[in-house]
């Protein structure tokens, strides 16, 4: 008897013990929830206190900036990120750019059509509908050989918005033209054996003399320029319907990079504005880091990257992103415009740089 009464308090004390640390583990677990909305929250106040005003609002600065804003109201519902989506598009009059040539110029609309798939009563899709169709039958005179999106930043301004639209508008047509623009960019761009983006064709390897190339003698992979690929596919995998034909295209390179994406972490949690040749500079940088966080968190929390493979990369990336966001919410370390690898401190900024930090900490919000 007296051995049944030690087994059962025994039994007891193990259920106390298991339901204290899973109650520990929930608070500590909201409580990280609450810093990091807290960390974009504070990230949003700061940016939208300090426009970048020598550039149109409806840029692609600002539509990469938005999309972060966009993210991270869907992941915390949070009424400011709402607020301020919508007081842009009021002020643009829900109007892309003005270039029908560049996919720059239509990155703007995602938060567009993101606010109507909400439902919001004065979503005004028509100038961005207007501005595909012009911009899909574009015709290069010059060159007709050359790729409409030429460059590999283009593949986060355009077929993310694109996907999004064929959603929103049940276009089915859409998804076949972002697909047959993005297989050209693929085709030019994309290294098979290092599975990344050449920024240009100035930067494909042939193996000649004249190729640019690092001190080091190896490849320039663009950071940001790369981080924007994988960015912009987890944006079209998240509306790509899941019986799409050439979805398995899009999935298996999201993989592929991914998994070279973690080879190439440092050991502070980011990731060098140079690729292959970490020693360019003393520095990480956030802006193509702050992409790949995204990327890599989305594939985890959608079932295409193995949790055990890749959280730990997470939780070397969120942390080391906090680390460059100032007290007043800024984040710095952030490349400035351009089209490869270059400097960055702790004082430079860009309003990307913040979009790039609100689309990672959107989906770390989401992580179990």
């Amino acid at each position: 008897m007296r051995n049944k009464i030690l087994i059962c308090c025994s039994l007891f004390v193990i259920v106390l013990f298991s339901q204290a640390c899973n109650s520990t583990k929930k608070a500590s677990e909201k409580k990280a929830a609450s810093n990091t909305e807290r960390a974009m929250l504070k990230a949003l106040e700061w940016q939208e206190a300090h426009p970048i005003v020598e550039k149109s609002p409806k840029d692609w600065t600002n539509g990469a900036y938005y999309t972060g804003v966009a993210k991270a109201y869907e992941a915390t519902k949070n009424p400011e990120f709402l607020n301020a989506l919508k007081g842009m598009a009021g002020k643009n009059n829900w109007e892309p750019y003005i270039r029908i040539n560049s996919a720059d110029d239509i990155a703007i609309s995602y938060a567009y059509i993101y606010l109507k798939s909400i439902h919001d009563k004065d979503a005004n899709l028509k100038p961005t509908e207007e501005f595909i169709k012009k911009h899909l039958a574009y015709k290069n005179i010059k060159d007709p050989k050359k790729p409409l999106w030429w460059w590999c930043d283009a593949l986060f301004m355009a077929p993310p918005v694109l996907t999004k639209l064929a959603k929103v508008n049940n276009d089915p047509t859409l998804l076949d033209a972002m697909y047959k623009n993005y297989k050209e960019t693929y085709d030019l761009l994309y290294d098979k054996e290092e599975h990344l983006f050449a920024r240009d064709d100035r930067f494909i390897w042939t193996g000649a003399i004249a190729d640019k190339k690092e001190k080091n003698g190896k490849k320039i992979f663009w950071s940001r320029g790369n981080g924007w690929v994988l960015g912009g596919l987890a944006l079209i995998l998240e509306d790509m319907p899941k019986n799409y034909i050439h979805r398995p295209f899009f999935e298996n390179l999201f993989k592929e990079m991914s998994v070279k994406v973690k080879e190439l972490q440092q050991p502070d949690g980011l990731w060098t504005t140079s690729l292959l040749s970490p020693e360019s500079y003393d520095h990480t940088e956030t802006s193509g880091s702050g992409f790949f966080t995204f990327g890599i968190a989305w594939g985890i929390n959608n079932g295409l990257l193995n949790p055990s493979d890749f959280k730990s990369v997470l939780n070397k990336a969120w942390p080391a992103l906090l680390k460059n966001q100032k007290q007043d919410g800024m984040v710095g370390f952030v490349q400035d415009i351009g089209f490869d690898p270059r400097p960055a401190t702790a004082e430079s900024w860009q309003n990307y740089g913040t979009g790039a930090f609100l689309l990672a900490g959107s989906e770390v919000l989401k992580m179990k």
